[in-house]
């Protein structure tokens, strides 16, 4: 399908975690249209039927080189643009030097880093050569203080902080944007393998709800008129720092 419509086309990876889905319903409801990105076909096409707007699902691991490319092309291919990418997909392995599954710690470098830079720079090349468009990296509070046995993960979304940083400095000066996102706990997938819950881990009686994310990375994508303005008078100054 080729859908020459003048709404906006945002491409997400890991559409089908908590966060993800979120992000896909609220970004549908918004008028968007959306391609959708994770591993499984199953539940890439469940979530399709729960949107309103139109919207691609594209199965696909970014442990795979091809598959930011391929997501870009999509985006291209059916609805003619590509305006926002919600860098979203991630794993999260944990564990005791004792426990921890080395194999499964690589796997998701791989994922988190690797699969997650390649994404920023496929979409980023494209943002700039159109001269514009948005992305959107999740992180974590973990990214920027660790706490034990998940160590190898908070490693992980450093990098997504320090990514972010240096793309936002080095594109300053142009109309591409660049957010990083750090929630705290909130009630995900992420967390179906642990035996004890994350939330009773660290004794947070009341995680975050996948649905205030996606209310602040609509907030962040389409602020309202005040917090534009402010973000207008702020620029020249958010471009000073970034060549200091």
């Amino acid at each position: 399908m080729r859908n020459q419509n003048t709404s906006k086309v945002a491409v997400i990876t890991g559409a089908t975690s908590g966060i993800g889905a979120a992000i896909a319903k609220s970004l549908s409801r918004a008028g968007y249209s959306l391609v959708l990105n994770a591993p499984s076909s199953e539940k890439l096409n469940s979530l399709t039927t729960e949107l309103a707007g139109p919207c691609v699902a594209v199965a696909g691991n970014l442990r795979v080189e091809s598959t930011p490319a391929t997501l870009l092309a999509a985006a291209l291919n059916n609805f003619g643009r590509c305006d926002v990418c919600f860098n979203n997909s991630g794993l999260l392995e944990a564990g005791t030097i004792e426990a921890i599954d080395i194999e499964r710690i690589c796997n998701m470098v791989r994922v988190n880093v690797e699969g997650a830079f390649r994404v920023a720079y496929t979409f980023l090349q494209h943002f700039v050569k159109q001269g514009g468009g948005h992305l959107v990296n999740t992180s974590s509070v973990l990214g920027k203080k660790v706490r034990p046995t998940v160590g190898a993960y908070a490693a992980t979304k450093y990098a997504i902080e320090a990514l972010s940083e240096a793309l936002r400095m080095e594109l300053g000066k142009t109309d591409v944007r660049i957010s990083c996102i750090e929630p705290g706990l909130v009630r995900t997938g992420l967390h179906d393998r642990w035996e004890v819950p994350p939330a009773e881990v660290v004794g947070i009686d009341d995680p975050l709800e996948p649905e205030e994310i996606a209310r602040m990375v609509l907030y962040i994508l389409e602020p309202p008129a005040p917090a534009r303005m402010q973000q207008q008078m702020e620029l020249p100054r958010e471009r000073e720092l970034a060549l200091m």
